[in-house]
């Protein structure tokens, strides 16, 4: 089962199932080229490809902005920087400002890891219309995701398979069956992205991120990092304080912590956001359809997915909506507020035997498209997270930590403990314990935290602030539900964040938006 930690689902783009439901290349010697100096050639986007989501070429923003696209040469590997390159793929629209209003390039990571910024910004962009007053808005594919050398493993069908496999084992049979799943993936991963593998680090993502901003020709780097997106910006700060220039954190990762209590903080983070949602569905002026209270709209959760443990109902056909696909499918849609309706209408539908739409969910999280092709989000989200961390547990550890996940969340406990059984006999060894992000002398760096924040939960942003250091990071707290704080539309947030990447201007440390 593809572990959870950081992984940041593109929730605002619904697929086209559920909408239906509902009504790079490698190997090139780089020599004694001098990598900072290359010129990007900038032509219009393609449409994305398979590793990246597939879908249509993005459509020009409002006024008229054209996306342009263009490839980065980086080092296969930084300790052999005159060795073997790869592509990165970039992406970016130009300012709507005057020349002499510009700043600079202001790059996004929207997390995963895995995500393709290449098809993210596009999607998300109309919420970044004030920030283009002042900058050019770019993204990238990192490496190892979309077409920045995927990293590739299982086909669809074995990942249609993978997918639907029990995940929260119960006897010795289920958990023998997990380790070798577990093991045909990670075999998979190791045979068809072998050269990849060991350089898809988030230091060596980092020093791409330098080696972008010189190429783009900008003195400092000026970043937007939302999820995973935080923990890139905080070791890039580590590795370059002095070239960090106006930097904001949103959805903020804790890098204090490591596999274990990632996910043990997102079982806690996601169990707050069903007792939310719950609480929300009872507290509306009509009926809840799927509760007379918030405890019962949760036991009969439990219960649904209990009974899909022994008895799956008919999904997309031909695929059968297991456990494991259902717990996905609620995840998803406890990603953010908006999809909450869904949850809801999901949920009803499966109380009927029907399990289209938490199954449609379940295929926008796992990255499945609707004619049956997967990107590549999981194969990278799990090579990036097994290359940097170095824990790796068995399963006679996951049993032993059972009981607090499950004292954690009744629903979600068993599902995040036994995430932790990716890695096991990964092909390449973890990194560290946990990032190191201390970055003395940088300039100041906004990090925003959302208290009902599922994915990332609170606690982080405020563990990020003080490990980046005094003086570094500026916490700023935002009251509300969702993965992240500047897409929720909030003034007071959006005024912070704006006011400081535009301006300059630093909201005082502590600040709270509600």
């Amino acid at each position: 089962m593809p572990s959870l930690l950081r992984l940041r689902a593109a929730v605002p783009i619904v697929s086209a199932v559920l909408l239906s439901i509902l009504l790079a290349a490698c190997g090139d010697d780089a020599g004694d080229e001098d990598l900072t100096r290359q010129e990007l050639s900038w032509t219009a986007c393609p449409a994305p490809d398979e590793a990246q989501g597939g879908g249509a070429s993005p459509s020009p923003l409002p006024d008229d902005g054209e996306w342009q696209c263009a490839t980065m040469k980086v080092p296969l590997d930084w300790g052999d920087p005159k060795g073997d390159t790869i592509g990165l793929e970039l992406i970016r629209v130009e300012t709507t400002g005057e020349e002499n209003e510009r700043i600079g390039s202001l790059i996004f990571n929207f997390g995963g890891p895995g995500g393709s910024g290449v098809t993210s910004l596009p999607a998300f962009a109309d919420g970044y219309e004030t920030l283009r007053t002042r900058y050019d808005l770019v993204s990238f594919d990192p490496r190892g995701v979309g077409r920045s050398d995927p990293v590739i493993c299982e086909n669809d069908q074995q990942l249609d398979a993978y997918f639907q496999q029990d995940a929260t084992p119960d006897d010795a049979a289920e958990r023998t069956e997990l380790l070798e799943n577990t093991k045909d993936f990670n075999d998979a991963c190791e045979q068809n992205s072998e050269k990849i593998l060991p350089h898809v680090r988030t230091t060596d993502a980092a020093r791409d991120l330098d080696l972008m901003r010189q190429v783009l020709g900008d003195d400092k780097l000026h970043y937007f990092g939302v999820s995973y997106g935080t923990e890139l910006g905080g070791v890039y700060a580590h590795l370059f304080p002095e070239r960090v220039g106006r930097a904001v954190f949103d959805a903020v990762v804790d890098p204090t912590q490591g596999p274990e209590q990632g996910s043990l903080g997102q079982a806690k983070g996601f169990q707050l956001a069903l007792d939310n949602f719950a609480e929300d569905c009872v507290s509306k002026t009509e009926e809840c359809p799927v509760g007379d209270s918030a405890q019962d709209v949760k036991d009969r959760i439990a219960r649904l997915l209990n009974d899909l443990d022994r008895n799956p109902l008919p999904g997309i056909f031909p695929r059968q909506l297991t456990q494991t696909a259902a717990t996905s499918g609620i995840l998803q849609a406890l990603y953010s507020q908006d999809f909450w309706e869904y949850l809801t209408e999901g949920l009803e539908q499966a109380y009927d035997g029907d399990g289209r739409i938490l199954m449609a969910l379940a295929d926008s999280m796992n990255g499945r498209s609707e004619n049956g092709e997967y990107s590549n989000i999981t194969p990278a989200n799990v090579a990036i997270n097994c290359a940097d961390e170095k824990p790796r547990y068995d399963t006679a550890y996951v049993e032993r930590k059972l009981p607090e996940f499950r004292a954690a969340s009744d629903l979600f406990g068993d599902y995040m403990a036994w995430s932790m059984l990716t890695c096991t006999d990964w092909a390449v060894a973890g990194a560290a314990d946990h990032p190191d992000v201390s970055a003395p002398g940088a300039a100041p760096i906004l990090v925003v935290g959302n208290t009902g924040d599922p994915a990332t939960p609170y606690e982080g942003a405020r563990a990020m602030a003080n490990a980046l250091g005094k003086g570094v990071g500026v916490e700023l707290t935002y009251r509300g539900q969702g993965h992240g704080a500047y897409d929720s539309e909030n003034k007071c947030v959006q005024g912070a964040v704006n006011g400081y990447l535009l301006d300059g201007k630093v909201p005082p440390t502590g600040t709270v938006c509600t």
